[in-house]
């Protein structure tokens, strides 16, 4: 598993891809942007909003999934998932803005509450920006599906296996990323032309990150290291993408997170570290997404009432397919997924063990609006020390109309 010596090798290698393009950037702030458009009139607006039912067929309302779906259960109605508007743009040959709140955070007990997601900028290093730099929030280049944005996605929530690594899938850091022209385009292509892609995060990817995930500041002055490699390919009329990733870094588990008279270590901090192999087949018609990582992380051990670093590990496969009737699209699904570990950003660094199977389709009547119906049947255990001894199954049916702007 990653170690202390393979951050530090993983940080050298950063410092030493920053140091080769330099004298890159050097180069292209010497030569002048032709003129163009302002900057203001390159701001791109789009965005999307989900609206959710998870209480149809029920057979256990306390059957839950707190990172998944807050809306799951008892107490759950009808539920705002998503309330996204992006802004984004070229503003420069070499500088990329993304900005992008949510209106539909939660805060406690309150819900739809407006909070930032993404909020970074991209700073090229050559014309076309295969060598650039990310700076600010964004999603950590790890998982693919973490990378796949909610709006792309088949399954209605990500995987708890390769999910569990980051909440909302983001930290604050700076990332260094480089792929082809060619390889951008064809990236950006995999989620124009509604194959699923994950969008553009490079054919490699190195950086470093708070650790303490989305919206929460660093607690311990020691970033976490990831680096990421994966590359999409053709293969006769077929596009495949094979993929390794990996983490390092310590996580703190704060007090906002403990319960009272929870155990743990005297600071709290526990290694957080994972490695990942993903390989994608992209629904032409017939798709595969399948993940799985392992590695060790802060877990909650109801025999001890103790917080303690332990092993975790899982994985999921997805299988869909692309049918076009008229100017309709259907992609039905299926997806299986097992988790055993912790997760580190929930109360008493929750243990959780995952054994589900869902089964649905996505209809798009028009690019402006889907509809999804999924049934779920799955057993969950998630204990922490307020839920000792916790294990629900069940099944439900769930849906959800999306719109796209």
């Amino acid at each position: 598993m990653p170690s202390s010596p393979i951050m530090r090798s993983l940080l050298k290698s950063l410092l030493l891809a920053l140091l080769v393009i330099c004298p890159l950037a050097a180069h292209a702030q010497a030569t002048p942007a032709p003129a163009s458009r302002p900057w203001y009139e390159r701001i791109r607006v789009r965005g999307y909003g989900q609206i959710r039912y998870n209480r149809l067929l029920e057979t256990n309302p306390d059957l839950k999934c707190e990172q998944c779906d807050r809306s799951w259960g008892d107490g759950g109605g009808f539920f705002i998932r998503r309330a996204r508007i992006i802004f984004q743009g070229q503003v420069h040959q070499n500088v990329f803005i993304y900005l992008q709140p949510d209106f539909a955070s939660s805060a406690g007990s309150t819900g739809n509450v407006a909070q930032m997601r993404d909020w970074y900028v991209d700073v090229g290093f050559d014309r076309d920006n295969e060598f650039r730099v990310r700076l600010g929030q964004s999603k950590v280049p790890y998982s693919f599906e973490n990378l796949q944005s909610s709006q792309n996605r088949l399954p209605l929530d990500r995987a708890d296996p390769t999910n569990s690594a980051a909440s909302n899938e983001r930290d604050i850091g700076a990332f260094f990323m480089w792929a082809p022209k060619a390889t951008r385009t064809r990236l950006a292509s995999l989620v124009n032309d509604g194959l699923k892609g994950s969008g553009d995060y490079g054919v490699f990817a190195i950086g470093v990150f708070n650790g303490q995930t989305a919206n929460r500041p660093e607690a311990n002055n020691e970033p976490h290291v990831v680096g990421r490699l994966s590359y999409p390919m053709a293969v006769g009329g077929q596009i495949i993408e094979a993929g390794v990733a990996a983490y390092s870094g310590k996580y703190v588990v704060t007090s906002e997170q403990r319960s009272v008279g929870v155990k743990g270590t005297s600071d709290w901090n526990y290694r957080d570290e994972r490695v990942l192999g993903s390989f994608v087949l992209y629904p032409r018609p017939f798709g595969i997404l399948a993940e799985y990582n392992a590695g060790r992380g802060p877990e909650f051990n109801p025999a001890t009432d103790s917080i303690e670093t332990r092993s975790l590990s899982g994985g999921f496969v997805t299988l869909s397919y692309q049918l076009r009737v008229d100017e309709h699209v259907l992609f039905p699904f299926a997806r299986y997924q097992v988790y055993d570990g912790g997760k580190k950003h929930e109360r008493d660094a929750r243990s959780y063990s995952v054994r589900d199977f869902e089964l649905g389709i996505e209809w798009q009547p028009s690019p402006s609006f889907e509809l999804v119906g999924a049934y779920y049947a799955g057993d969950r255990r998630f204990e922490d020390l307020q839920m000792p001894v916790n294990q629900q199954n069940g099944q439900l049916l769930r849906l959800q109309a999306q719109f796209n702007f």
